[in-house]
């Protein structure tokens, strides 16, 4: 069963970019914004929400479980791209296991990453040529999560997941109950 992530039980802000036309796909995705994580995943983020806390930062949650239907539109809108997992082996999000996120200030404004979350370009890597700024607050964000036991995708700033997420089953909306499709 997968645990709701919300502002009230994660102290988070969530921005739900699939349930929005705001994405790189230009379509809304999800029916209903949730974030859902598998009870493992929600642990660990409970773990980096308390050390970025100690350092006066929230986190601002963009994506977290990914049903399978999702994951087949955002393959169709990108086929083979390495920023989308084939559905046809499943990902991370499908699974549970990841979360894409940013990094707020005290005041609740988000920190400047050198670009914005989903950008499908060679910027979003963790090694892009970006501002200083920019990347110390990507070096930040990095710091935390890993820190807190995630993994990175070394190719988008934002995305962090558990080891090994193919120990983890492949949901789709029924399976994980979710209620977004």
């Amino acid at each position: 069963m997968l645990i709701e992530i919300t502002p009230e039980t994660f102290d988070v802000e969530l921005e739900i970019a699939y349930a929005t036309a705001d994405n790189f796909t230009g379509q809304q995705i999800y029916r209903r914004p949730r974030a859902l994580l598998h009870p493992d995943a929600a642990k660990k983020l409970q773990a980096a929400i308390i050390l970025a806390r100690r350092l006066g930062y929230r986190f601002r949650v963009y994506d977290a479980f990914r049903p399978l239907e999702a994951q087949w539109a955002l393959w169709r809108a990108v086929p083979g791209s390495p920023y989308v997992a084939d559905p046809r082996r499943g990902g991370p999000h499908t699974r549970g296991v990841a979360v894409d996120l940013t990094l707020l200030d005290r005041a609740g404004q988000p920190l400047d990453m050198g670009g914005p979350f989903d950008e499908l370009a060679e910027n979003a890597w963790h090694e892009a040529d970006v501002p200083e700024a920019a990347q110390r607050n990507r070096h930040l964000l990095l710091g935390l999560m890993t820190a807190a036991g995630w993994d990175c995708y070394l190719k988008e700033w934002w995305h962090y997941q558990l080891f090994n997420p193919r120990e983890y089953p492949v949901l789709s909306n029924a399976d994980a109950n979710a209620d977004m499709m």
